[in-house]
């Protein structure tokens, strides 16, 4: 059984020095997936995880050669639906999660979730494995850590009908706080708080009140 921390129990207080300056994406010139990329090209490249975007099978249809040496993909559609967005490995875990942005400030609308998504973040806990979603608020430059249970439990509510308030993502969840690199530092909030703190950290893990 995996034993999922309790958000509640375990506010860190800020240290001394620490900065409450946000990172906009925007402008930076970068959006939220290319920051999740390039946090786990940080991490790659460092030694510290081995994390990457999953390719979505495609069926290619119809391809043009306007040019011998040159080949163009003018008909396609999507094989079989895509599961989360991101998967891996850090210190042996398994990691996996899904990455979503909205500009609403007070909910995440769950439309963006799809069942078949669901049923794999549940079958993903059950391996044990760790799995959660990263959920940005572009309107608010604010970014949580939202672990796949609670995702699970309020999608069982209605079966995702409605939206997400931002109230339960922080209660439930974690804040991240954007940095320079890595831009996403998504595994403090893993060491910290599934893994014991005793590995990588980078003091970037808070709670939002």
């Amino acid at each position: 059984m995996v034993n999922y921390p309790h958000p509640h129990h375990l506010i860190r207080k800020k240290t001394a020095g620490q900065s409450d300056k946000k990172v906009n994406f925007a402008n930076r010139g970068m959006s939220f997936e290319a920051a999740i990329n390039a946090t786990n090209n940080y991490y790659l490249a460092h030694s510290i995880a081995v994390i990457h975007k999953k390719p979505t099978p495609i069926q290619i249809v119809k391809v043009d050669y306007p040019m011998r040496s040159r080949a163009k993909i003018v008909e396609a559609y999507f094989r079989q639906p895509s599961t989360t967005d991101y998967s891996g490995v850090y210190r042996g875990h398994y990691i996996d999660f899904e990455a979503k942005e909205t500009r609403l400030k007070t909910a995440m609308p769950m439309k963006n979730f799809h069942m078949h998504q669901i049923e794999h973040m549940a079958k993903v806990l059950e391996q044990q494995g760790i799995c959660f979603v990263l959920l940005h608020f572009s309107s608010l430059k604010e970014t949580y850590f939202l672990p796949a249970k609670a995702l699970i439990d309020f999608y069982q509510i209605d079966r995702g009908t409605k939206s997400m308030p931002l109230d339960y993502i922080k209660k439930k969840g974690y804040w991240v706080e954007m940095k320079a690199l890595p831009q996403v530092p998504y595994l403090d909030i893993i060491e910290n708080y599934f893994l014991g703190g005793d590995y990588y950290q980078n003091d970037s893990v808070q709670k939002k009140k």
